[in-house]
């Protein structure tokens, strides 16, 4: 069974970047036909899909954040990163990352609190 877990910082800074990592265990990134996907759920709100990567290392992006997201793989050490700059305080969530089999989340991890503020 993949199972995943983010880490990361948990205060940001205004206009500052958010890197989370995802390190995955039970199933390689480069496996078909897997992707890996973002997900974050900001206080009182829902969950929004923000991008994910492709077992190949195609990327797909929401097309609100595609400016300032971007989402790699580091096959070495079996992890997919999650990188957002110029983050504001709208930008405060619970992330997510989670296996993605055609829109199917059948694997998640625990989440990580990112709160971003000065």
């Amino acid at each position: 069974q993949v199972q995943l877990q983010e880490s990361g910082p948990g205060l940001v800074k205004p206009s500052q970047m958010l890197s989370l990592t995802c390190a995955v265990s039970g199933g390689s990134i480069t496996a078909r036909p897997y992707t890996w996907s973002w997900i974050r759920q900001p206080p009182g709100k829902g969950l929004e899909w923000m991008g994910a990567i492709v077992y190949d290392g195609r990327t797909h992006y929401s097309p609100s954040l595609k400016s300032r997201l971007s989402i790699s793989m580091d096959t070495a050490k079996n992890q997919f990163s999650l990188q957002l700059t110029s983050v504001t305080p709208e930008d405060t969530a619970v992330y997510y990352c989670a296996l993605d089999i055609n829109w199917y989340f059948p694997s998640w991890g625990q989440g990580t609190q990112v709160t971003v503020s000065s």
